[in-house]
């Protein structure tokens, strides 16, 4: 029996390995049409910066080691450009040759992965225009920047600002480069909803980006871009991270089925609509853990364990159809990270979805231990079962443990509530006695039973033009630090003796983060009025609005949001 698989990396070449374990004698072959079939792309960035000192760390297997170890056939440089499907052939094209030659298989996987948007735009730009997939492209930023560090200083311009974007602008401050970050829409990383996406700006701003969002490039031409802003920016460097489509030339040409999302369409079992040939990897649709329908999700998880699972079918083994893919997603940026599963609030909306939002600002791990740094989190709730629909969260420690116990809960089916359940690790250099995900629970548990009302950041204004008063129960101090404009300041301590003070209107109360609102709403309620919390405190407040107008100075919203607020 023969199995070719098109492309490398993840998903290639975790089915490729797979496969051999579990059949010594069949004949695979792989053929990758770049230079390298086996490379850390994830670890890209983090080499140009010089994180990953050496290169060759980058290069996991090479097709001679792969082929001493699993015997494989790797071939480099070997592009296929057609599929004969009654034949069962490929049309392979070696690319230094230039000569093409046809391959015979029983089996075929498709890992071809997806390709970066392309923008005409830049053509004329008289730089070099890089994407950031692979080896050849680092090479060639790591060149140009030598080569103009040699005339003096150096400036890049990064369009997009996703995880790719976000990661080269990273490690090109890292060698000192003077950038750009250019983004279409309105906020950068856009799987965060807005409030979340501002301390992000923030950390960019605190690192000497100069970020446009709401910007494009209208023109390019000697090395100078004009954008849509009305200025031009000369550039040494232009990286294309504006975002990628699956590539399905080869699927689409042999006539396979291609889904609604424009990925490769495939069963559980990931096999295309002709049976013999399977497909893996960024190219492909998966199956959304929210709603059950077709989705793209460009994850190097899921791509590596989709790529065994064909390995599994292939080999006869007993092979449970695909897990639905929740997406979760973390990236480091200078000091911060950001973690994010499942839906986003903005995209709930968007379809229509009923859903609760819960907004907290934890420590990472106990106050009264050292170094304990504030995180943002968001939950986003389905009202009718309590279903976890998604969640952000944004911090400097501890993010990366929190999002893996959600993204574990909303695949075990927990409900939100249920997470001020979970028994989790702790001693005070950890986490807390009432863990940042424990209290996400406690926060949907009082909401969802009426016991705390809260209302929105971005509901704030239509509410107090119906009427509503709000109240801050935060001290004078952190009022005069930073407050909602006209909002009456009576701090929690005092309610109880001047709560008469009250208007005969509905009450918003808000603190700093929405503990001490907690507070303040419970005691209102029961004296008779009709109060609400403000979800997530001043600090939502204060980065929703932040985001709408961009208008935040820097060096203040950084320093406001390193403070460590026990509330």
């Amino acid at each position: 029996m023969r199995t070719i698989i098109i492309g490398g990396v993840a998903a290639g070449m975790s089915a490729a390995t797979r496969l051999r374990r579990l059949d010594e004698e069949r004949d695979i072959v792989v053929f990758e049409r770049g230079s390298h079939v086996s490379f850390a792309n994830c670890g890209l960035p983090y080499h140009v910066g010089g994180v990953i000192e050496e290169r060759s760390a980058l290069l996991l297997q090479t097709p001679r080691s792969l082929g001493a170890r699993f015997r494989l056939d790797v071939q480099v440089r070997h592009e296929v450009v057609a599929i004969d499907r009654a034949a069962k052939t490929v049309t392979v094209r070696d690319l230094d040759a230039g000569l093409e030659r046809v391959e015979p298989y029983d089996d075929l996987v498709l890992a071809v992965g997806a390709r970066a948007m392309p923008d005409p735009v830049l053509s004329g730009a008289g730089v070099p225009i890089v994407t950031l997939r692979d080896l050849d492209d680092v090479d060639r930023i790591i060149a140009t920047l030598e080569t103009a560090g040699a005339r003096g200083a150096v400036r890049a311009i990064v369009v997009g600002a996703g995880f790719i974007g976000l990661e080269a602008v990273e490690n090109l401050r890292r060698r000192d480069v003077e950038v750009t970050l250019l983004q279409r829409g309105p906020q950068v990383l856009t799987p965060l909803d807005a409030e979340m996406a501002e301390p992000v700006r923030r950390e960019l701003f605190r690192a000497g980006v100069d970020v446009r969002t709401s910007t494009t490039v209208v023109s390019a031409t000697d090395g100078v871009l004009a954008l849509s802003d009305g200025d031009r920016i000369h550039a040494d460097l232009v990286v294309l991270a504006a975002g990628v489509v699956p590539e399905t030339t080869l699927a689409r040409q042999a006539g396979l089925e291609i889904g609604t999302t424009g990925g490769i369409a495939v069963d559980g079992r990931h096999r295309t609509s002709d049976p013999s040939i399977r497909a893996v990897g960024d190219g492909v649709e998966k199956i959304d853990a929210v709603t059950g329908e077709p989705t793209l999700v460009t994850m190097a998880g899921l791509a590596n364990r989709h790529g065994r699972a064909v390995a599994d079918d292939i080999g006869g083994l007993p092979v449970d159809d695909a897990a639905p893919a929740l997406g979760t997603s973390i990236l480091g940026l200078f000091d911060l990270t950001v973690g994010f599963v499942g839906w986003n609030e903005r995209r709930l909306r968007a379809a229509g979805r009923a859903h609760r939002v819960v907004h907290t600002h934890p420590s990472s791990h106990a106050g009264y231990y050292p170094g304990a740094q504030q995180m943002a989190a968001k939950l986003l709730i389905d009202p009718t079962d309590e279903r976890i629909l998604g969640a952000q969260i944004v911090g400097r420690d501890g993010v990366d443990k929190r999002l893996d116990v959600i993204a574990v809960a909303m695949a075990a089916g927990l409900t939100a509530s249920a997470l001020s359940r979970l028994e989790l690790a702790y001693a005070p250099q950890y986490g807390s006695a009432k863990d940042p995900v424990n209290l996400l629970g406690y926060v949907a548990e009082n909401t969802g039973a009426g016991a705390t009302p809260s209302v929105q950041w971005h509901e704030l204004n239509a509410l107090r033009d119906a009427g509503a008063v709000v109240v801050d129960v935060r001290s004078v101090r952190e009022n005069e630090a930073g407050g909602i404009p006209g909002a009456l300041v009576i701090p929690l301590d005092e309610l109880r003796a001047r709560h008469s003070e009250l208007p005969d209107a509905p009450i918003i109360v808000h603190c700093q983060v929405g503990q001490r609102g907690h507070t303040a709403t419970r005691l209102l309620a029961q004296l008779g009025y009709r109060v609400s919390n403000l979800d997530g405190g001043w600090l939502t407040w204060r980065d929703g609005t932040a985001s709408a107008t961009t208008s935040t100075p820097a060096s203040t919203a950084a320093r406001v949001g390193d403070e460590l607020v026990s509330a």
